[in-house]
């Protein structure tokens, strides 16, 4: 078997197989490509059935506990109702019958995101250990790629997770309605009136109150359009400032080769007819919106620059001609969360490209 040399990424191994669910990485096919015109590679990423290798197993199984939760924590944001009638009552008849009725509806919800938070907490600190794993040494981006499948898929998860939480999140304003309600009250009634209010429904207030300092830090992160997003991209830049002897330049490069990989596994048909299941299309699809934004927050010059080592305009195309409900939430995503976008240096045709 050949190796060929990428301009960007140093040796590639071209397969004559079709690729496989379970394969680490194939490269299908290689457009021709001439001094002019960009290379094109179709490749394959097990986002279904990767298993983590032996080298992997330690740093997987970890990110693997916190990543079990994060179903029950898109489960709960999504079906937040809040407690703004309650507030509402509570606001315009402060009696204590009425007080008491919004305390014991918001005490439950301040606990639900008193655990969105520390959830965030736990991202943070295990992101860094994927990024170790798949930017540290010599190996370039695509072996890390091809050897460290099983991390990929985990990585990957945590963008699809940041997506969807920040993207309900938008959709809820009663999360800081109701949160800025609780400390409000806190501050009024600390701390005998909030035992007589709790002890009406049985709350065990000591159990369940957030101290002043856990609420200043969550205060801060409900503060933020996109919370997740600005937990994962501020993680990863302290991961760069902190790993001086890993170039800045492993980590933006491997973030922009999984948004390729991503991109022409999109674009490849024959890819595609390979996904098990029918909502793996999407899954690679956000995860590549999410490469890109998280490109942006990292890189100095950001993702939108010519400069810039993303196929902005090939991801922004092809959401295009996606169906508006799959494709409307990833592209204002791209529009509203991306950090360099409305920067004088972005070209015009980009920015055309995402107005609304």
């Amino acid at each position: 078997m050949k190796q060929q040399l990428s301009p960007y990424y140093g040796p590639l191994i071209f397969s004559h197989h079709q690729p496989r669910m379970g394969k680490l990485l194939s490269l299908l096919a290689r457009d021709e490509s001439t001094c002019c015109s960009p290379q094109k590679y179709d490749v394959f990423l097990d986002f279904e059935n990767a298993q983590p290798t032996d080298s992997e197993r330690e740093t997987f199984e970890e990110v693997q506990r916190v990543l079990k939760n994060s179903e029950s924590i898109l489960d709960e944001i999504q079906c937040y109702k809040g407690a703004g009638r309650e507030i509402r009552e509570a606001i315009a008849n402060p009696t204590d019958d009425y007080q008491t009725k919004a305390w014991t509806a918001v005490l439950p919800l301040v606990s639900k995101l008193k655990r969105f938070y520390e959830f965030s907490l736990e991202l943070e600190a295990v992101v860094p250990k994927i990024l170790y794993q798949l930017c540290s040494g010599p190996m370039a981006p695509t072996q890390h790629l091809e050897t460290q499948q099983a991390l990929v898929k985990q990585f990957a998860e945590i963008l699809e997770f940041v997506l969807k939480f920040d993207e309900h999140k938008m959709k809820t304003p009663a999360i800081q309605n109701d949160f800025s309600y609780y400390r409000r009250t806190l501050t009024r009634e600390r701390m005998s009136s909030l035992s007589s209010l709790a002890s009406n429904e049985s709350i065990d207030v000591d159990e369940r109150e957030v101290s002043n300092e856990l609420a200043n830090h969550m205060s801060l992160f409900y503060a933020h359009a996109t919370p997740m997003l600005r937990t994962l991209s501020e993680a990863t830049t302290k991961f760069v400032t902190q790993n001086s002897d890993i170039p800045i330049e492993n980590t933006t490069e491997t973030l922009s080769t999984m948004a390729k990989v991503c991109l022409r596994m999109l674009e490849s048909p024959n890819i595609i007819s390979q996904f098990q299941r029918e909502e793996t299309q999407l899954f690679v699809l956000r995860v590549m919106v999410g490469l890109v934004i998280l490109y942006d927050h990292v890189h100095p010059n950001g993702a939108f620059v010519k400069a810039a080592n993303v196929d902005v305009k090939g991801c922004v195309r092809y959401l295009k001609d996606q169906p508006a409900a799959r494709s409307e939430g990833l592209l204002n995503a791209l529009r509203y969360t991306t950090k360099h976008l409305n920067e004088e240096g972005t070209p015009k045709n980009i920015k055309n490209l995402l107005a609304v």
